[in-house]
């Protein structure tokens, strides 16, 4: 694999990396946002990827999560029911926090082979010239 797969490849995760960081941070701001019951809760983004026959990825969707959403019970909510329930997401912040992670490690481990790709291109240059 020369230096020029290695920016391809690093660049496509890099940028796969990057929607699902703006998905997580989309789904980890919206964790308490509730609706009105009669409204459909607020959907996470997950990010779909698929694998390129050259070895990068693609971003090929994002689906949403449950429109149902859980019912809380919060009387004094000025978008409760009458029967005191508010619509909020059906999301797991641990699940959340744990993807946050792995998306920035993947985000660092493409910026680190980006790295090392150039510095491969520049040896070969240097090579060239002396």
């Amino acid at each position: 694999m020369g230096a020029f797969d290695m920016l391809r490849i690093a660049n496509s995760s890099l940028g796969m990396h990057q929607t699902w960081l703006d998905a997580l941070a989309h789904n980890i701001a919206n964790a308490n946002t509730v609706r009105a019951t009669s409204e459909d809760a607020f959907q996470q983004q997950m990010v779909v990827a698929t694998a390129r026959p050259d070895g990068g990825v693609d971003v090929s969707g994002i689906e949403l999560g449950d429109a149902e959403g859980i019912l809380e019970y919060a009387p004094d909510h000025p978008l409760a029911d009458a029967d005191g329930y508010v619509r909020a997401p059906a999301m797991d912040m641990s699940v959340q926090m744990t993807s946050l992670v792995q998306a920035q490690r993947g985000f660092q481990a493409s910026v680190q082979v980006t790295k090392t790709a150039q510095d491969t291109y520049n040896a070969a240059l240097q090579i060239g010239q002396g």
